[in-house]
């Protein structure tokens, strides 16, 4: 015998479109739900790859801290010793500064005047002495003013011999000490 359909051929096709979409919304999810764990691992070894580089740059920043640190406490150093070569150049050049002064002293003053007390501040010299005369004393002035080593005097005191009761005059004299830069004695660093 004849074999009929009776279903209608309508619903047929209906359940097998729908057979069709439901395993192709499985496959689409499917897919999705991969290419979503695939997106979400390739962005997380980009995350973490990023994030190597990230320690690798901070390991070598606090490297180079260090460094600077280091550098900055050579730097201080440097300073220091530029400043302890330079209070030593200082030193060497004014060193023979007290010896033109005592010769200088000793080559300026005229018979009949004695030197009692010295005092020195920076380059300021006073001195106080006794003379015979005051002319003597002018005459001390006078050749401090004619030395290359010592000048600028300035009478501060003077007592008349009447006064002092010794015969003699007392005096104050301030002179200053003057620098030679003719004179280098040590040779530039």
């Amino acid at each position: 015998m004849a074999r009929i359909n009776l279903l209608p051929w309508r619903e047929t096709e209906r359940k097998r479109r729908l057979r069709e979409f439901i395993v192709m919304a499985v496959t689409a999810l499917a897919a999705t739900l991969i290419g979503g764990v695939a997106l979400h691992l390739h962005v997380e070894g980009l995350i973490s790859g990023q994030e190597g580089r990230n320690r690798f740059l901070q390991n070598e920043i606090h490297l180079l801290d260090e460094k600077i640190k280091e550098i900055q406490e050579l730097e201080k150093t440097k300073a220091n010793l530029l400043a302890r070569m330079e209070i030593i150049q200082q030193l060497q050049k004014s060193r023979p500064a007290v010896v033109h002064l005592f010769d200088e002293l000793a080559v300026r003053i005229p018979e009949g005047v004695y030197l009692t007390t010295m005092s020195q501040t920076d380059r300021s010299v006073v001195v106080e002495g006794r003379a015979q005369s005051n002319a003597r004393v002018s005459s001390f002035m006078r050749n401090i003013e004619a030395s290359k080593w010592v000048g600028k005097p300035l009478l501060m005191l003077i007592e008349n011999k009447d006064q002092t009761g010794t015969g003699m005059s007392h005096f104050r004299l301030r002179f200053e000490q003057l620098s030679q830069e003719g004179d280098e004695s040590i040779e530039k660093i």
